[in-house]
């Protein structure tokens, strides 16, 4: 099976890695800076995991996910959007260029890499696409000053998640969106300095990987919280 997880650098998307790849999954793992994924393919002779470094907010970030999946001529069974920016700021201070930049990565660059990767989905086998959001993207959860940029780009995803679960039905592709909370990573850690979450890293790439395995026989077009806790 080959899994294709974008983030893959740190964090949640560094354990999702490890996870598949000790699983013995083939996994493409993508990041704007892949040196933490090669010292981990060193490191245990790891050799189904293919280190992409690639921006994927960017047009020639994207062929090259594309490229590197056309070669090895492998379906996709999983794609798992975790690559994402923050910015914390009030709301008056943000500029143009920054709220571009935050939707670029956690919105355009998961919409485009779907539309190009379409084409090797779903064709020999099923696919399931999961969408990495968060509990500040999700209705009617707390929302918090300083992130509206992030807050409402989740969002963003969340409806994305929808729509295309709609235009993809009659295909063999299925499409959900997890909107986590609280996780001890860098990216907390910049959003609430000193708050310690419930939940380390490894432990809900645990809970996605079993997610992106097997939800997609259960969920379709859903968008889940996966939180214990507030924020």
């Amino acid at each position: 099976m080959l899994v294709i997880i974008t983030g893959a650098s740190k964090g949640i998307g560094f354990e999702l890695m490890k996870q598949f790849a000790n699983s013995g999954y083939l996994v493409i793992a993508v990041s704007r800076n892949v040196t933490s994924i090669q010292k981990f393919v060193k490191s245990g002779d790891i050799v189904n995991v293919m280190p992409v470094a690639a921006d994927i907010s960017k047009a020639a970030g994207i062929k090259k996910v594309y490229q590197s999946c056309k070669v090895l001529n492998k379906p996709i069974s999983i794609l798992i959007n975790n690559a994402g920016q923050i910015l914390v700021k009030p709301f008056q201070k943000i500029t143009e260029k920054e709220i571009q930049s935050v939707y670029q990565t956690n919105v355009f660059g998961p919409f485009l890499l779907i539309q190009s990767l379409l084409p090797l989905m779903g064709k020999k086998s099923k696919t399931h696409i999961v969408n990495i959001s968060s509990m500040g993207g999700f209705q009617g959860s707390a929302k918090f000053a300083g992130l509206s940029a992030y807050s409402s780009s989740k969002t963003a995803l969340v409806g994305l998640t929808e729509c295309l679960a709609e235009e993809l039905k009659s295909t063999s592709i299925s499409i959900n969106c997890l909107a986590i909370g609280a996780v001890q990573t860098e990216m907390l850690s910049k959003a609430f300095p000193g708050y310690k979450a419930p939940l380390k890293a490894n432990q809900m790439a645990e809970y996605i990987k079993e997610f992106a395995v097997s939800g997609s026989k259960f969920y379709n077009g859903k968008v889940l919280p996966v939180s214990s806790t507030t924020p």
